[in-house]
């Protein structure tokens, strides 16, 4: 697997070529890259079910009906949860209201020792006259949507393309991953084959550490949540826990949803700030405890390394280094492996 200058050259300048096209299209690359994780996480389940005889285009489509379910009854859980919480705030913001009246006015007399006037029952017919007439805020929306149309309509195209490029990679994905075996040069093949199992190992079992991490934690939301009184526990537990695999997502939407829950439910601060301790809490755990163990362990990484992963690819790439800092990191660590192996069997080292 020595390569001479002029080889080497020539790699290089593909690696170059291969690099700019990828920059140049980097606008248009997000929803096959997500296509194609999607793939690589769901295509075990299109074996399993071929493994039954099911061909090959009915288990693809089985498979991504069953996506689409998983994503229906997640909205499912958190839609009713929504609305609820709406219409308890809407009955809770004039109650709110007396007890600023109430509690908050002779304060604030003392405070600035001023008179002052507060006319609890208009503030409520200009709260009810607003929720009334929320429609218009539409009128003033549209305008906006229009100069934002071309962006919206990407976006849109975006998510569409997704289930559709998907479809194709799993329907082809036998005879892809065929056609890149054909153009692996023949002397690298053994050797590229052997890292690419490897790849493929490590990347199964984060993806099972992961699975158990967003049971773990949903189970610790929950039970947490149910702890401290809350009344809606199991369906934002459930959210909360599901979501970690996205960094911060999951904290963020689960924050959102207590704290609003909690404001409808108690009446004490007290209690509220309850409900956040448990989210700090699980996010530390999360991170500092749970990941390591259950993912940086199956994948080989130290539990320090799996942090340094985490920090690293978030300061080198935002958001999307978080979410692949991991699987990237596990693939790092196999490639450096082989490169500390071959290292070791040159010359250049038994000189020294």
């Amino acid at each position: 697997m020595t390569l001479s200058r002029s080889s080497a050259v020539q790699w290089l300048l593909v690696a170059v070529v291969i690099g700019g096209l990828l920059y140049l299209l980097s606008p248009i690359l997000a929803p096959f890259v997500a296509a194609a994780i999607l793939t690589y996480i769901c295509n075990p389940m299109v074996q399993r079910l071929r493994a039954w005889k099911v061909p090959r285009t009915g288990a693809v489509v089985l498979v991504m009906l069953g996506l689409l379910l998983a994503l229906v009854v997640l909205l499912l859980i958190m839609l009713p949860l929504l609305q609820k919480e709406i219409s308890l705030l809407m009955v809770r913001v004039p109650e709110w209201l007396e007890s600023a009246r109430v509690r908050g006015l002779p304060l604030l007399e003392q405070w600035f020792g001023i008179q002052l006037e507060w006319d609890t029952q208009a503030l409520k017919d200009m709260l009810a006259k607003h929720w009334q007439s929320a429609g218009g805020v539409a009128a003033k929306v549209l305008p906006w949507l229009g100069d934002s149309g071309g962006m919206l309509i990407g976006l849109m195209v975006n998510l569409l393309l997704i289930p559709v490029v998907m479809f194709y990679l799993l329907r082809d994905w036998d005879s892809l991953l065929g056609k890149v075996n054909q153009l692996v040069p023949r002397h690298w093949h053994s050797k590229v084959l052997e890292i690419a199992g490897e790849v493929d190992s490590v990347l199964a079992e984060f993806l099972r550490g992961q699975i158990s991490v967003m049971l773990l934690m949903s189970l610790f939301y929950v039970l947490a949540l149910w702890l401290v009184g809350l009344e809606f526990a199991l369906p934002i537990g459930i959210v909360a826990g599901l979501l970690v695999f996205v960094p911060y997502l999951g904290m963020i939407l689960g924050v959102l949803l207590a704290t609003l829950a909690a404001a409808m439910q108690f009446s004490a601060v007290g209690d509220m700030v309850w409900v956040w301790a448990v989210f700090g809490a699980g996010q530390l755990l999360e991170g500092m405890l749970v990941t390591p163990w259950l993912v940086g362990e199956r994948i080989g990484l130290h539990p320090l390394a799996v942090i340094f992963a985490l920090l690293a690819f978030g300061q080198l790439f935002g958001f999307f280094g978080l979410l692949l800092a991991l699987p990237l990191a596990a693939i790092l660590l196999v490639v450096l492996r082989h490169s500390r192996a071959r290292y070791l069997s040159s010359s250049m080292y038994k000189r020294t």
